[in-house]
């Protein structure tokens, strides 16, 4: 082999790509700040950060070989394993979920009591397990009518709220709860609810590999050179949130968000990364699995079994 042939073999077994869950945002700094500031190189990895959009589901596009890892919420990741995906959790940057349903006190909502009759707005695409399980607990029918609850397919934006289309939508502590606050409406006005404080908290923000490429002890070590690098890019921007922000801008060609916008988010990101190792705790990993399993339905059907092999300490355990 010639020196350029084992120059490309290195850079090939070196290089990463991530697809992201969502749109480039401060959700993701940890990875693009280990990127910007140097953490991946110290490994020696070269790594493409794929953004996501209303158009890509992280899960088809490492089925379909077009990245080595995805950031997925973990209700999404089972439920893709389940169908025959075969992804397994090897790291869990977030340790606190940061999913809201978020009211109106005008509309009357005060209490988990005042659902009944209500028209509720709830993501779709993977989002809506913790929302199923949540009613399936409260037992609330998702049909619509004066006992139960009417749900309102709700794109990722805060309209139905402002127009009075629904009387709760979901939010994010660190997006869209903060749009709901820029269009003029107050937090005394409106009626939070966490998904956590609710008992039906689900891990969110997890890194997620195809299992076979787990029998490769040359990408096993390659996964905890990124899961090292990333972590470090996370608490990073835990200690230096206004950079971070930046970090992120800079990588946002769309001009969607402003710095304001970013930094309000990465505050709200490091509470919910803020006591994470990168490795799962299997309290958080059987909670979610819980949750899930508790409201199996025709509506909720995320997972019907208890999943085998999901997750691995294989990747963080190197750490």
């Amino acid at each position: 082999m010639t020196m350029a042939g084992l120059g490309g073999a290195w850079a090939q077994d070196n290089s990463v790509t991530l697809q992201l869950k969502w749109v480039t945002q401060a959700q993701f700094a940890g990875y693009y700040v280990a990127q910007a500031k140097g953490f991946y190189d110290e490994e020696g990895l070269s790594v493409e950060i794929k953004p996501g959009g209303p158009d890509i589901a992280p899960e088809q596009v490492i089925a379909g070989g077009g990245a080595d890892v995805i950031t997925t919420w973990m209700a999404a990741g089972l439920a893709a394993r389940e169908r025959g995906v075969p992804l397994v959790n090897i790291a869990q940057p977030f340790k606190s979920s940061g999913l809201l349903l978020t009211c109106s006190k005008e509309a009357g909502v005060e209490t988990t009591d005042d659902f009944a009759g209500k028209t509720l707005g709830v993501w779709f695409f993977g989002n809506e397990y913790p929302f199923y399980a949540w009613m399936a607990k409260l037992g609330l029918s998702t049909e619509g009518g004066a006992e139960g609850v009417e749900v309102l397919k709700q794109a990722f934006n805060v309209d139905p709220l402002i127009q009075k289309q629904a009387a709760c939508i979901s939010t994010m502590t660190y997006n869209e709860y903060g749009q709901v606050l820029k269009a003029g409406i107050t937090p005394e006005e409106l009626t939070v609810f966490n998904y956590r404080d609710e008992g039906v908290g689900m891990l969110e923000d997890g890194l997620y590999v195809m299992e076979d490429k787990l029998a490769d002890p040359a990408f096993v070590e390659k996964m905890t050179k990124f899961v090292r690098a990333s972590m470090k890019g996370w608490a990073y921007a835990r200690d230096n949130a206004e950079e971070a922000a930046q970090i992120v801008l800079d990588n946002d060609s769309t001009g969607a968000m402003t710095l304001e916008d970013q930094l309000y988010q990465m505050t709200e990101v490091n509470k919910l990364t803020e006591g994470s190792t990168g490795a799962l705790d299997e309290a958080d990993y059987q909670q979610t699995v819980d949750t899930l399993l508790s409201a199996v339905s025709p509506d909720n059907p995320a997972i019907t079994k208890a999943p085998e092999g999901a997750f691995s300490h294989v990747v963080t355990d190197g750490l």
